[in-house]
């Protein structure tokens, strides 16, 4: 992986707290910005193309609804369990998708002054956009792919999996650079496991949730909580098929010991097994830092306790992070 002396730094969603997350802009500018690799969530168009949006659902990431042609085509559906109304990835073709623009997601705490500029980038395009950005700046970019509601899509017909190893498989960049493929399900990441002998760059990352939640595994009613999944032999099962975590940084409940240092439980455990510890989401906005590291009104960026609040973390031995700013992430860790 690169630098691997330092903890790695995602961009998550590409530089999401200064530009409209998931487009080619926001990863250009996340590794301008010192990112290490880029994190493109993952869905289906129709016709099988993997696009990045944080979720199928595009009617707060894009401006589907001023487009009359479409408006038909808004619904609801159950997602994992849950009803969501809007409009679908999986019921637009990726010619259709391409008509869309993005948008901010979090207008009141972030610029719009982007909206409507930039397209919905494909998996293929994010993959040229970081290979080129490697040759120009010298410094291997990883991507790190999530794959949402995978088991979701595997159901309507439009599995993921598949598609993504074809398309690492495909990019002589892909073929050679670090890739870690993500997921809150299990059943998907325990699969690909045996697929990757042909792909050494490829290791797994197993995205961790509310501890009170399971993974939505399908025909895995008994699945266990994440809670259960933090715990000893939760991670050495976990380490079993998947190299890498990545929890919630709340749940990681920093302690200062004796000797003055932070330390985490979980990260402790999780090395202990064998796992490397990626948390989410370090954000620089007020209303999404713990009390301690907060200094004005919710909307208000704070990148000093943004700061503080990421270098606690490395301080007690986390292995990488998500950050929507990488620019601020990045002093951070070079401790600026």
């Amino acid at each position: 992986m690169p630098d691997v002396d330092r903890p790695l730094l995602i961009a998550h969603r590409g530089a999401s707290a200064v530009m409209p997350e998931h487009t080619l802009a926001a990863y250009a500018r996340a590794i301008d910005d010192g990112a290490d690799a880029i994190e493109p969530d993952l869905v289906s168009t129709r016709d099988g193309v993997l696009v990045a949006r944080h979720e199928n659902e595009i009617g707060n990431t894009t401006d589907v609804a001023a487009h009359p042609a479409f408006a038909a085509r808004r619904t609801r559906r159950q997602i994992d369990g849950e009803w969501v109304e809007g409009w679908f990835t999986e019921d637009f073709t990726l010619a259709e998708l391409k008509t869309l623009r993005a948008r901010e997601p979090r207008p009141a705490l972030r610029s719009t002054a982007h909206d409507g500029q930039f397209e919905v980038p494909t998996l293929d395009e994010i993959i040229a956009l970081a290979a080129d950005a490697a040759a120009r700046t010298g410094r291997a970019i990883a991507l790190v792919p999530e794959l949402k509601h995978p088991g979701y899509f595997r159901a309507i017909g439009l599995p993921m999996e598949e598609r993504l190893l074809a398309a690492l498989a495909a990019h002589p960049y892909t073929r050679r650079a670090p890739v870690i493929i993500q997921s809150f399900e299990t059943a998907n990441l325990r699969a690909l496991r045996p697929r990757l002998g042909t792909l050494p760059n490829v290791r797994l990352l197993q995205l961790l949730g509310d501890p009170r939640s399971r993974p939505v595994d399908p025909a895995a009613d008994d699945a266990p909580t994440y809670g259960a999944m933090m715990q000893p032999e939760g991670l050495r099962t976990i380490a079993a098929y998947a190299e890498l975590i990545g929890p919630p940084f709340q749940v990681l409940q920093l302690q200062r010991g004796r000797d003055g240092r932070l330390r985490s439980p979980l990260i402790d455990a999780a090395h202990a097994a064998g796992l490397q510890v990626m948390p989410y989401t370090f954000r620089p906005e007020n209303t999404y830092l713990p009390a301690e590291y907060r200094n004005g009104d919710d909307t208000a960026r704070h990148d000093a306790g943004s700061i503080r609040h990421i270098r606690d973390h490395v301080d007690a031995g986390i292995d990488g992070l998500f950050a929507d700013d990488p620019a601020v992430a990045r002093r951070a860790l070079e401790g600026e």
